[in-house]
């Protein structure tokens, strides 16, 4: 670019040494392993611990989707309205990863039906990938992000989940970052989940 050239923020991407940047230099990405008994709300009436109030504090800071009380695991919390809105948008179909500690293990014709979809009382599911590596213990990859849908179509299978925790979001996983700790995204994970939600435009460097 010549020098002095004005950036459209709605139609150009700023690269550098063709690595996408950011516009606003101000957005903040947290990446937190949420332990159970942590609600992902801004504020909770009844006083229990919330999300926010385990990383720094920053203006317009939100939870990226949710997840409930008793589900453990991984939450990105971020000022990035556009990044919220397309990994939580379904037609983006970004994955989510979770490890379901259930109450037996699941049958042949359990696993398929989870593969295959399951009728919930606000419709059926979308296919969803699932493997029991262990018994009483699955993986499942989704891509829709109903409320407690994990869990529900468990229930739909005749299976009691007795721990949950999501493991993976898109391309962001961290094995390594215990119950309660969190971190900043670096500015490769926030280009990958950009990129695996379409939104190229809007990656940039923590």
């Amino acid at each position: 670019a010549e020098l002095g050239y004005r950036v459209d923020v709605d139609d150009d991407v700023a690269c550098v040494d063709g690595v996408p940047v950011g516009i606003k230099p101000d957005l903040v990405y947290y990446l937190l392993n949420k332990p159970d008994g942590v609600v992902t709300t801004a504020s909770d009436p009844q006083g229990r611990p919330t999300a926010l109030s385990l990383v720094p504090e920053c203006p317009g800071l939100h939870a990226v989707g949710r997840l409930d009380m008793a589900t453990e695991g991984l939450l990105l919390l971020t000022t990035d309205g556009n990044l919220t809105h397309a990994v939580t948008h379904p037609s983006k179909g970004v994955e989510k990863e979770y490890l379901v500690q259930v109450d037996n293990s699941l049958s042949s014709g359990a696993l398929r039906a989870l593969r295959d979809g399951v009728e919930l009382d606000d419709g059926m599911t979308a296919p969803a990938r699932v493997s029991q590596p262990e018994p009483g213990v699955v993986r499942i990859v989704i891509h829709e992000g109903r409320n407690r849908q994990v869990r529900r179509m468990f229930d739909a299978v005749g299976h009691r989940v007795q721990r949950l925790i999501r493991i993976r979001i898109g391309p962001i996983r961290d094995n390594k970052l215990a119950p309660g700790d969190w971190r900043k995204m670096s500015s490769s994970e926030v280009i990958e989940l950009s990129k695996a939600c379409g939104l190229e435009r809007y990656a940039q460097r923590p």
